[in-house]
């Protein structure tokens, strides 16, 4: 097993109204059109296009609580070992916002990559078959047109960072949320 270095976390968080953050965040034509180029477009529960109409989800909510967490390693993270570097993180924030999901009826947003729950087995959505875990895979901001840019740097004064020579950005920010 592959050992990775140390790192801190913090967890930040800011709350907006649904209807702000859709009218100042969200373009839906152009980061759907970024989500048609990866391979997971059509291929994963978790991405887009969906079985349902995303504009009436999000009409269901008032107010959204959008998380970043922001993860520093102490010694550099190469780019393709982050899924596996970030997946202690990734479980214990999609834990935390499903619970809150369910005793609050609201609808949790999780971080776009790989899937967390079915493992090396591809996703039922490839042999047109339901979802394995429907009770735990929720779609990221991405999925449903959020510019995550946008959002880190307006809600938190962050700047959404990329990989480069082969290493994975530092800091590493997630970005979820939870509708109610």
């Amino acid at each position: 097993m592959k050992t990775f270095p140390d790192y801190t976390v913090e967890e930040l968080s800011a709350e907006i109204a649904v209807a702000d953050y859709v009218a100042g965040y969200r373009d839906s034509e152009k980061f759907i059109g970024f989500c048609r180029q990866c391979a997971s477009y059509g291929a994963s529960w978790g991405c887009p296009p969906f079985e349902f109409d995303a504009d009436a989800v999000l009409r269901r909510y008032e107010c959204a609580t959008v998380y970043a967490t922001v993860i520093k390693p102490a010694a550099p993270v190469l780019l393709a070992d982050v899924q596996d570097f970030i997946r202690p993180e990734r479980l214990k924030i999609e834990r935390r916002l499903l619970d809150i999901e369910r005793a609050t009826g609201g609808r949790s947003f999780a971080y776009v990559g790989r899937c967390l729950y079915c493992g090396e087995e591809p996703c039922a959505r490839l042999q047109n078959q339901p979802c394995r875990h429907p009770d735990k895979v929720r779609p990221s901001l991405e999925a449903f047109g959020f510019d995550i840019a946008k959002t880190l740097d307006r809600l938190f004064g962050l700047e959404l960072k990329w990989g480069r020579n082969g290493h994975a950005p530092d800091p590493i920010i997630l970005v979820t949320a939870l509708f109610q």
